[in-house]
């Protein structure tokens, strides 16, 4: 019998929110112990209470276990600091937030917390979109690596994406959480996700597929990408 198609909704926003921000809450308090929790919650506090609540609410909804609340006062009384954000907008805001009080305090260190963060989160990412793959009998190739990825692809992306023979070359004109950083001055914190995000999601959905990312939305004005399939699988940028 043939297999019929599974469809799975891409996770939203919120769900990855929440999701990343507590892979960095755990690294950053295994490196810096519980001197670094008011950082975090001085990030959050800036962010805003009532728009991190809302993202705490729909990621357990979707059933994320996340340390989000553990920042939230049950009693805040805050207002809507975002009433016309995306939630693409809300994720870089308060990814922004929590980098910069790391960073600031603690420098290269700090800086190696975050990406070994965002590497974490987008490993398990990729896995999950090789499972998607494989639930609807496809391996993990470059050609069914877009078609399952786990992110909805938002008008508000312009790329372009091109195929060749066990290679993807994609290239960005517009990306929200790129041009958000740009918006708010965040260059520096914004670009250690971006340095690590797309190569740790390439590596959880197969240790062959490697990631060239020569041009940054933030630097050049654009991303451009070389998604290739190699022989041999290749070496993690972190554990």
């Amino acid at each position: 019998m043939e297999q019929q198609p599974v469809s799975i909704k891409p996770y939203s926003m919120e769900y990855m929110t929440a999701m990343l921000f507590t892979q960095i809450e755990t690294n950053a308090k295994e490196a810096f112990w519980q001197e670094v929790v008011p950082l975090i919650q001085n990030a959050v506090r800036s962010f805003g209470y009532y728009n991190a609540e809302q993202i705490a609410i729909k990621a357990t909804l979707e059933g994320s276990i996340h340390s989000l609340y553990d920042y939230i006062p049950t009693d805040h009384q805050a207002t809507d600091n975002y009433e016309n954000a995306t939630p693409f907008a809300l994720f870089a805001k308060l990814f922004a937030q929590v980098t910069k009080q790391i960073v600031d305090r603690y420098g290269n260190e700090g800086e190696e917390v975050i990406k070994k963060s965002v590497w974490q989160f987008g490993q398990k990412r990729g896995r999950g979109i090789a499972q998607r793959a494989r639930l609807n009998g496809q391996e993990n190739t470059v050609e069914n690596y877009i078609p399952n990825y786990d992110m909805g692809r938002s008008e508000l992306f312009v790329m372009e994406d091109n195929y060749t023979p066990n290679e993807l070359e994609q290239t960005f004109t517009g990306c929200p959480l790129g041009q958000q950083w740009a918006d708010d001055n965040m260059h520096d914190y914004g670009i250690l996700y971006c340095q690590v995000i797309d190569n740790s999601i390439a590596y959880g959905y197969n240790n062959k597929f490697d990631v060239i990312h020569d041009q940054y939305l933030l630097r050049e004005g654009q991303c451009h990408f070389r998604f290739q399939m190699k022989e041999k699988g290749i070496d993690p940028l972190y554990d």
